[in-house]
């Protein structure tokens, strides 16, 4: 059960700024008349805990998995502060933009306490309209007073720095960095396990329940980062591994890696005793263990979690090719 690959039920979330495109990317099933935001893939929280879908381990939680065998699952990759699983991974649909807001970094999360969590993100880009684009950090020389003043006049969208994005590209958010996601911009985030989220603005826009949504200014002040450079955008420039393998790592965090792959026939990897979150971002890929125990199908958006114990495996190209995003936790 810890040593083949997990694949959990989908949690969905109902958000004011989402909509109907993840039914076209990645390409799964929607609830019915759901404006879907977001979808948890792999969780371990309290509040929200994924649930095993198939195979021996199914029906079983994320969290008793953890339980059980903390070692098996993680191998040598380390859970978070609470002994829980140390990422988040889920996707997003912004058929509306997303709030301007901020997460606490380690530092800041222990300082302000009452139970805020240090965040770290990023994103990979699965689609994007045109000239869609996120925010990401604060234009040259914006100031604490400056950024206030703004925030209590209303809008500050004008003092962040705004890249326009295309399918393939990453950006990584380090806990501190303001930021939002533009409208028309579908995307797969991985983040430390976290629910600290500090909202600024929202585009004077109403909930779901028809209010205005809480904001959060200042918290947002005590965790933001000020005169720190933005990171653009990163395109993937995939290396050449042999002739059946390419791949290009385009985050790289002191919680999570995050690698683009790609399968041209079969191609042969390990877990390395560490824990690895496979995502098919396009074609259909089959896994086989060298023991001849598990031969697993794994389909466009599907994200699966290949416990730490689980060690050498091939992957396939059920046609020509498959794409995939690799999530790891940072430290091969």
């Amino acid at each position: 059960m810890n040593s083949v690959p997990i694949r959990f039920e989908r949690i969905f979330l109902e958000k004011v700024w989402g909509g109907r495109n993840l039914a076209t990317t990645p390409g799964f099933e929607l609830p019915a008349e759901m404006l879907v935001g977001e979808t948890w893939e792999v969780v371990d929280r309290e509040d929200e805990n994924s649930v095993a879908a198939v195979g021996a381990a199914k029906g079983r939680s994320l969290s008793e998995l953890m339980t059980e065998n903390t070692r098996a699952i993680l191998g040598d990759s380390s859970p978070n502060s609470k002994g829980r699983f140390p990422l988040l991974v889920k996707y997003i649909d912004a058929s509306q933009s997303l709030s301007i807001q901020v997460h606490p970094d380690d530092n800041s999360a222990r300082r302000l306490g009452n139970g805020a969590e240090g965040k770290t993100e990023a994103w990979f880009i699965l689609a994007a309209e045109p000239g869609a684009a996120i925010y990401s950090g604060l234009k040259p020389g914006v100031t604490r007073e400056q950024f206030e003043l703004e925030a209590n006049a209303g809008a500050v969208d004008e003092l962040l720095v705004k890249w326009e994005v295309q399918a393939g590209d990453c950006v990584t958010l380090p806990g501190g960095t303001i930021h939002a996601i533009g409208a028309g911009v579908t995307l797969l985030e991985v983040q430390q396990n976290s629910d600290t989220t500090y909202r600024v603005w929202d585009w004077g826009r109403l909930g779901l329940d028809g209010k205005p949504r809480e904001t959060h200014l200042r918290e947002a002040l005590e965790v933001m980062a000020f005169g720190v450079r933005t990171r653009p955008p990163v395109r993937a420039v995939r290396e050449a591994i042999g002739e059946s393998l390419a791949r290009s790592r385009q985050s790289q965090t002191d919680y999570f890696a995050l690698d683009t792959v790609e399968v041209r026939g079969s191609a042969d990897f390990s877990t390395h005793n560490r824990f690895e979150i496979l995502v098919i971002t396009e074609g259909t890929a089959v896994l086989k263990l060298p023991n001849g125990e598990a031969e697993q199908q794994m389909l466009t958006g599907e994200a699966w979690l290949l416990p730490g114990a689980m060690g050498d495996y091939s992957l396939a190209s059920a046609g020509e090719s498959v794409s995939l995003v690799s999530l790891t936790d940072g430290f091969r």
